[in-house]
């Protein structure tokens, strides 16, 4: 029989949710969208740092990662597919090149394991042309997110990055979510910036366009939302992956499980075998393919690339 995961439907009134009046679309002014992101980033704070919620957060922020790489790309004009990049970095073989849509994923999987407060890990993420004036952006964005709120932080930075670069489109959404991570005392960086941002919208931005602080303002609080929906989902999802656990009989279920609760694809033949990825528990390709089908068949994982060899499984969205 079938699992099905989506019965767990009640169980969205245990979770803090945004109210209706701050996704209600309407005409609004940079106060107006500084008072709903508030409100916003009060839920997401709530569902983040209440362990007891349940939101696997590693997981969280690697799906945010990709979204983050897959909308750089776009900002950056290579257009790549979503699948594409989640290919090109979890399929390629280690010591191989990933190719930019691989390495492109991988700064944004390092950008959500850097420690919000160490500017040197920062600087040498973003590189030597850009890493002697990340210093002084931060600052000035805390200091606009404390005087004008944390959206107003997170615009003063992208502004002031692609000032000095027109091209670093990855590097102005990284200092922005670190603002924001700074600003709400988040442990984690997580990507919110990119996903809805446009070049022309960032081309207005830097123009001094007429209205375009309100409108990244606007673009980075639909992101938010989003945010917050997706971190409800995984927490149920992650729920009830966590109750069928007990099903699994396979040596190192446990331990394979929780590697789904962090990472948004695995891959058997790589990060279930021969040893299951962060631990010593050994498995063979055999076992880790059976297990991966197992929790399809139990409706809590599904087979992300549609190919018969190469496969890549996450939790159903």
């Amino acid at each position: 029989m079938t699992y099905q995961s989506m019965t767990i439907s009640d169980d969205l009134k245990n979770l803090p949710k945004l109210q209706g009046w701050v996704t209600t679309r309407r005409a609004e002014t940079l106060e107006t969208v500084a008072f709903r992101s508030g409100a916003a980033l009060t839920v997401l704070d709530q569902l983040i740092s209440d362990e007891s919620y349940g939101v696997p957060l590693k997981l969280l922020a690697n799906r945010l990662a990709l979204s983050a790489a897959t909308a750089t790309s776009k900002l950056e004009g290579r257009l790549a597919r979503e699948a594409d990049i989640r290919d090109a970095y979890h399929l390629t073989p280690r010591g191989e090149a990933r190719g930019p849509d691989g390495d492109l994923l991988a700064f944004w999987r390092e950008a959500i394991r850097l420690r919000a407060g160490g500017a040197g890990e920062i600087a040498d993420l973003i590189g030597a042309d850009l890493a002697g004036e990340v210093g002084v952006w931060l600052d000035a964005g805390q200091e606009r997110a404390q005087t004008h709120g944390p959206l107003a932080g997170c615009v003063s930075v992208l502004r002031a990055v692609l000032e000095a670069d027109d091209r670093a489109e990855r590097v102005a959404c990284l200092v922005s979510d670190i603002v924001l991570a700074r600003a709400l005392n988040w442990k984690t960086v997580l990507p919110v910036t990119a996903p809805r941002l446009t070049k022309a919208t960032l081309r207005d931005l830097t123009g001094d366009g007429q209205g375009a602080d309100l409108v990244v303002q606007q673009r980075i609080l639909q992101s938010l939302e989003e945010v917050i929906r997706l971190a409800r989902d995984l927490a149920l999802r992650a729920e009830v992956l966590r109750s069928i656990a007990p099903k699994l009989r396979a040596k190192g279920s446990d331990a394979a499980v929780a590697l789904f609760l962090s990472e948004d694809a695995v891959a058997p033949s790589t990060m279930l075998s021969p040893m299951i990825q962060g631990t010593s528990y050994p498995m063979t390709d055999r076992a880790a393919r059976r297990f991966c089908d197992r929790l399809v068949e139990l409706g809590v994982a599904r087979e992300l690339t549609g190919r018969p060899t190469f496969r890549l499984y996450g939790i159903v969205q």
